[in-house]
């Protein structure tokens, strides 16, 4: 029988052996030049079932027994010498790692029968370790002077109980670490993608254990395919043993699925389309319309949201200083409008992107919390925020009214500096959150009242409104023509989305694939979402524009008629900020074209839709020029003087007691150019902030 066994392992070797001469030769050729910089031989799943009748058994053995199979696969690559290292030694150890597997476990279906199979799970990284070094073969030594070796498995370390030369009756044996075999070693806490859960479910957890080269291959918030071993481990409660078991997936290879707009992998055929898309005259009409097509209208915004997504470059000075190259955008507008539509839009298109609600976000959420917990040996670990997973990626933050005050200041650092300080439980630490902040938010009265001062109606402080490249004030206004083109449109939407739902249950007669195509066309985008993606990665990537001479003068332009002449009694003009903001947005213009030069029609671009945004928020329709005060400190120029003029005025009558009545400084004050309604607004705020108190009924006085 054991020889039978033997010679059954024999064949799988020459099994293995023949597959991997056929179909790995180059990867075994690179491998035998690169060693040991390159330790590992990925193997495709599919190419084994690929491998005729042979590699179906192969490929069923890897899935129920792969311990066997690994030891199989070195075998064959060690008895045929596949791998010869440059000096022509048989190289110690190389990793065999398959990937590919067909089939995916979700981590909340993994049963006591997956254990020591060869599973694939996916899901997001939350937390890692620091990668350390981990005993695989440890050497003692007894006072006699003989060496015992003792193999290392994963969690407990085990002490031969005596020296094992013959004769020898030492039980006390000290650790060799210079003789000992190590490798690297690190942890993985991976959740499952919450996209698949039912209602009240909660995410689950596995932990992985990762060695050797693929240790410190990820980071938290990547989404990852892990393949590898289920294992099992006695769970120990209070020094007794438990009849529960953990597990843990020890980890064969990683495959990262989401990455970074800079790492989409794009082929020859999608640069090629990509290249012809750039030429195309309506490269910019087409991109807007590829933003969230079901959503009717909205050009502008849309169009700001595309240059958001390419977004401009990040500039390192040679003083270290840093200029950010991310857009941040805010969408201000009356419910129902599609804000929280476009946000979800977005995520959907940004490789890096997360969501999150204001009304349920905490600053530690946003930022970064300290935990303390087993899976980082009891110490304090940081658990990276959204922002912080966002990095490189765009961070859409819907509710942005609803927020904490205390909690909307940890966006402050992160929207300007692109970076979030933490000091929390003795762990001082700087964590990077290069994102693009997309915000929504509602009017603080919940609609937005069109004869109000936009400045009043908006529930956030003037700090963080500045911090904001453009600013959109979505209001929803009756209008006939264009309301009878929504309805249109989104009842098509609704007719098409039922015609599909029916089809798929029961085909419909008459009803065919082309048939659907055509009524699909409205809401159909005109670039696919996966090759917008690879589109702005592309452009991300090989993209770095440069102002030509009429663009900068078109934009000093335009900044210095915003500035105005600078008289004392005109409201304070537009900042350098809007400036910084007008060359950020001429960089994306430039980069959806893929050209090489910001031109003068950038330029143009990105002063229409700056205007456009300028107009709703700062204009000061009494002096017919923009009053960036309305924005960045939430006191108008205007109510500024109102209020000098009504502290003055109340001087002047009350004289040294500083009291007066308050209808006789109305009449005073509406006869120096002011509305009675403004000063009754003015007395109020001063009331308000504590500047001025009502003593009796009808009487101000100055406090």
């Amino acid at each position: 029988m054991e020889k039978r066994e033997q010679e059954g392992a024999g064949d799988r070797a020459s099994d293995w052996s023949r597959f991997l001469k056929g179909r790995y030769k180059k990867e075994l050729g690179e491998l035998s030049r690169e060693y040991p910089h390159r330790r590992s031989l990925y193997i495709d799943y599919r190419e084994i079932e690929r491998f005729g009748k042979t590699g179906i058994s192969l490929a069923d053995e890897l899935l129920e027994n792969p311990g066997k199979v690994l030891d199989d696969v070195w075998d064959a690559i060690r008895n045929n010498q596949l791998v010869r290292t440059k000096d022509g030694k048989e190289p110690k150890g190389i990793n065999i790692r398959f990937r590919n597997l067909p089939q995916k476990v979700g981590i909340r279906h993994i049963r006591s029968d997956d254990i020591n199979r060869f599973v694939s799970i996916e899901g997001i990284v939350r937390k890692t370790t620091e990668v350390r070094p981990r005993v695989v073969e440890a050497v003692f030594k007894c006072p006699a002077g003989h060496f015992t070796r003792k193999t290392q498995k994963y969690g407990k370390f085990i002490e031969p109980e005596g020296c094992a030369t013959d004769g020898c009756t030492f039980r006390k044996l000290d650790l060799m670490p210079k003789r000992s075999t190590f490798i690297d070693s690190q942890k993985l806490r991976v959740q499952e993608s919450p996209e698949g859960l039912r209602g009240g479910e909660q995410p689950q957890t596995l932990d992985i254990d990762v060695t050797d080269d693929l240790a410190g291959m990820v980071a938290p918030g990547d989404r990852v395919v892990i393949n590898g071993i289920l294992r099992s481990m006695q769970r120990i409660v209070r020094g007794e043993k438990s009849t529960v078991f953990d597990i843990f997936l020890e980890c064969n290879s990683i495959e990262i699925q989401e990455k970074e707009f800079e790492e989409v992998e794009i082929d020859e055929k999608a640069e090629e389309e990509i290249k012809n898309l750039s030429c195309d005259p309506l490269i910019y009409r087409k991109i807007t319309h590829s933003m969230a097509p079901t959503i009717y209208g909205s050009e502008n915004v849309k169009e700001a949201i595309a240059l958001q997504l390419f977004g401009g470059i990040a500039k390192e000075m040679p003083d270290g200083s840093h200029l950010r190259g991310d857009i941040h955008v805010l969408l201000i507008g009356d419910p129902g409008i599609a804000k929280s539509q476009l946000l979800r839009y977005v995520v959907k298109l940004s490789p890096r992107a997360i969501y999150t609600s204001g009304q349920s976000s905490t600053s530690a959420g946003l930022t970064a919390t300290a935990v303390k917990d087993e899976f980082g040996e009891g110490r304090w670990t940081l658990e990276a925020g959204a922002l912080v997973l966002a990095d490189m990626g765009v961070a859409a933050v819907d509710e942005m009214d609803k927020m904490q005050k205390e909690d909307r200041s940890a966006l402050h650092e992160a929207m300007e500096q692109q970076s979030i300080s933490v000091a929390k439980a003795g762990i001082t630490a700087t964590l990077k959150s290069r994102c693009a902040l997309l915000g929504a938010a509602n009017p603080k009265y919940g609609r937005f009242d069109q004869y109000g001062d936009i400045g009043d109606q908006i529930n956030m402080p003037p700090s963080l409104l500045s911090r904001f490249d453009l600013i959109f004030v979505m209001t929803d206004t009756p209008e006939q023509k264009l309301d009878l083109a929504i309805a249109e449109h989104i009842l098509k939407t609704h007719s098409v989305g039922e015609l599909i739902a029916q089809h798929a249950k029961t085909p419909v007669p008459g009803v065919t694939d082309e048939y659907i195509e055509q009524q699909l066309t409205p809401v159909k985008p005109d670039i696919e979402p996966a090759l917008f993606r690879k589109y702005v990665a592309y452009a991300k990537r090989s993209c770095f524009p440069i102002l030509s001479e009429e663009a900068k003068e078109a934009l000093v332009a335009y900044y210095l008629k915003l500035r105005g002449v600078a008289e004392p009694s005109k409201p304070v003009p537009v900042t350098a900020r809007q400036l910084e903001a007008l060359v950020r947005l001429a960089e994306a213009s430039a980069r959806i074209r893929l050209s090489n030069t910001i031109d003068i029609g950038d330029a143009e671009r990105v002063i229409r839709i700056v205007d456009a945004c300028l107009r709703q928020i700062a204009y000061d329709a009494r002096t017919g020029t923009f009053d960036i005060d309305k924005v960045a400190t939430g006191i108008s120029k205007e109510k500024r003087d109102l209020v000098r003029v009504i502290k003055d005025t109340i001087r002047e009558l009350g004289g040294e007691g500083r009291r007066a009545s308050i209808d006789q400084v109305i009449e005073t004050v509406s006869g120096r150019g002011f509305t009675r309604d403004k000063v009754r607004d003015g007395i109020d705020m001063l009331l308000r902030n504590g500047e001025a108190m009502e003593p009796k009924n009808g009487i101000i006085q100055l406090i």
